[in-house]
C-alpha cells in the first residue's frame, strides 16, 4: 500500500472507531425532545455514518480493504466499548456491527458498477435494517428468550459476565431508530457523492508510477 493509501486507510479507520464508539455510547441516552424519548436514543443520528464510512472505503480500497476497515475498526471499537459502555451494549453493538457491515460490503460490491449512488444507498437501507434489528433485539430485550426459559442476562450470567437490563421500550426505538438510518441514507448520498468526486480528482492527478 502507498504512503497516500496507508493515510487514507487510517483516516477511514479513525473515522470508525469514533462513529461506533461514540453511537455505542449515545444509545444510552434517548433523545429527550419532541416528546421522543421513548422512540429515539441520540445513537440514532450517529452510527448511521458508519455506512458512509463503510461504503467510501469500499469505493476507495475495494471490498478486501472495506473489510480490513471494519474488521480492525470492530475490534478497536468493541475494545473501547466494553470499557464505556455496559457489556451487553458492547456485545449487541459488536454482533449487529460485524454482520451488517460485512452484508453491506457484499452488497455494494455487486452494485458497484451501477449509477454513483445506487450502490451505497441501497447497501445502506438493507445493512441498517439487518443492523437495528440485531442490535436493539439484544441490546434492550429483557424478557425469556423464545424457546429458552431464560434472559439474556442469565446467560450472559452463565459465561460470567455481569449485566442488568435496560428496560426501555426496545420495539419502538428499534422502528425509530430504522427511520433514521433510511432519512440519513439518503441525507449521506450527497456527502458521498462529494466525496467521491474529490477521491476520483485527485486519483486523476496524483502522479503514475512506472
Amino acid at each position: 500500500m502507498t504512503q497516500t493509501g496507508r493515510r487514507d486507510f487510517l483516516i477511514a479507520l479513525i473515522a470508525m472507531t469514533l462513529v461506533v464508539l461514540s453511537s455505542n455510547i449515545l444509545v444510552q441516552y434517548p433523545f429527550q425532545h419532541l416528546g421522543l424519548q421513548d422512540y429515539l436514543t441520540w445513537g440514532a443520528f450517529s452510527y448511521p455514518f458508519s455506512f458512509l464510512v463503510t461504503d467510501l472505503s469500499n469505493r476507495r480500497f475495494g471490498p478486501h480493504g472495506a473489510r480490513r476497515v471494519v474488521y480492525v475498526g470492530f475490534v478497536l471499537a468493541v475494545a473501547l466499548s466494553v470499557m464505556l459502555a455496559t457489556p451487553r451494549i458492547a456485545i449487541a453493538s459488536g454482533a449487529a456491527f460485524l454482520t451488517a457491515q460485512l452484508v453491506d460490503i457484499s452488497i455494494f460490491a455487486r452494485l458497484r458498477d451501477r449509477a454513483w449512488w445506487m450502490p451505497p444507498f441501497v447497501s445502506s437501507v438493507i445493512s441498517s435494517g439487518l443492523d437495528t434489528a440485531i442490535f436493539f433485539s439484544f441490546a434492550f430485550y429483557c424478557g425469556l428468550i423464545p424457546g429458552f426459559e431464560q434472559t439474556i442476562s442469565d446467560t450472559l450470567a452463565r459465561a460470567g459476565i455481569a449485566d442488568a437490563c435496560i428496560a426501555l421500550p426496545w420495539v419502538n426505538l428499534a422502528v425509530a431508530d430504522y427511520l433514521v438510518k433510511l432519512a440519513l441514507a439518503a441525507l449521506a448520498i450527497a456527502p458521498y457523492g462529494a466525496i467521491l468526486r474529490l477521491m476520483r480528482a485527485t486519483a486523476t492527478h496524483r502522479p503514475q508510477t512506472a
